[in-house]
């Protein structure tokens, strides 16, 4: 699993666990739906770190937090 698969994945866990939408996160971060969508939908390839903690911000989470998940497993996530 690559680092934006990842980042992907726990970003649509904590949009389910708040009952938050795609949409409501896009207009609380500022980025735009295209940004949004290929974030979530992996098609980046390399992630922006301001859009990444403005993201995690606007979740409700700390970095800490948002990357104590299962899903980031350091020693088998790819991060090329």
């Amino acid at each position: 699993m690559t680092l934006n698969q990842a980042f992907s994945i726990r970003v649509r866990e904590l949009l389910k666990e708040k009952k938050m939408t795609q949409y409501k996160l896009e207009q609380m971060t500022g980025l735009y739906h295209s940004t949004m969508t290929s974030i979530l939908n992996n098609k980046t390839k390399t992630s922006n770190f301001k859009s990444m903690a403005l993201i995690i911000r606007e979740l409700g989470v700390s970095i800490t937090e948002f990357f104590n998940s299962p899903v980031f497993n350091f020693e088998k996530l790819d991060i090329d």
